[in-house]
């Protein structure tokens, strides 16, 4: 193994690390972070008009109207590239059921008293679902509320539909990256940066996901 490039995603690395992340999961990732964060900026500044300051900032109102569905297209094929490299690990398991039902020593950062889990936890799991989810009413709605003078009078139900839903789905996907946030960078101390270089320690993947440590560990052991 000469390179982290030549890794495979699980593999234990020279330094003892653990591949947790290839370059290719952790370009798509960045790619939809990015293009959430503008549309979530922009959007807010659209929404209301004591945060049209947002869109000064980033440009103006006319840059940031026109650019936002555009970056939108960006954050939904950003999003299915995820779905269709993620969604076969988010499965729910019996682990993932004792996992939830321990969620208050989660909160606590009582890892210790926490079932094992494997490469994703069951609060990761949510997350994922939550956003695919959201993102797939901000896609529908988005459309109908970028060109709205190809949808029919006869049909106007999908213009409310749209007015409603686009916000209310924006406004759950904030909660939900204010949740991924919180695990990321206080729940799990390492999954952060395991983002950026795409190794972990084999303490944090034995603190954090002992199932997924082991079945690594043990692969190894067995070559």
């Amino acid at each position: 193994m000469n390179n982290r490039a030549e890794a495979r995603v699980d593999e234990i690395l020279p330094n003892g690390h653990i591949l947790r992340y290839s370059f290719r999961e952790r370009l798509m990732h960045w790619i939809n972070s990015f293009a959430y964060l503008y549309l979530m900026l922009t959007g807010l500044g659209i929404w209301s008009p004591w945060l049209l300051w947002i869109l000064v900032v980033l440009g103006g109102a006319q840059i940031s109207r026109m650019l936002h569905p555009w970056v939108g297209l960006v954050f939904a094929f950003s999003l299915t590239w995820m779905f269709l490299t993620w969604a076969s690990q988010m499965h729910t398991t019996k682990e993932d059921k004792a996992w939830m039902n321990s969620m208050e020593h989660y909160v606590r950062n009582e890892d210790e008293e926490m079932p094992p889990a494997g490469r994703y936890n069951m609060g990761q799991k949510l997350l994922f679902w939550g956003f695919v989810f959201c993102g797939a009413l901000l896609l529908l709605s988005g459309l109908i509320l970028w060109v709205p003078e190809y949808i029919p009078w006869n049909a106007r139900a999908l213009r409310y539909f749209a007015v409603l839903v686009h916000p209310a789905a924006a406004l759950l996907t904030i909660g939900l990256f204010m949740i991924h946030i919180y695990m990321s960078v206080f729940a799990e101390r390492g999954a952060f940066k395991s983002m950026i270089r795409g190794d972990v320690s084999q303490a944090f993947a034995k603190r954090h996901h002992r199932l997924w440590w082991e079945r690594i560990v043990g692969s190894a052991s067995r070559r």
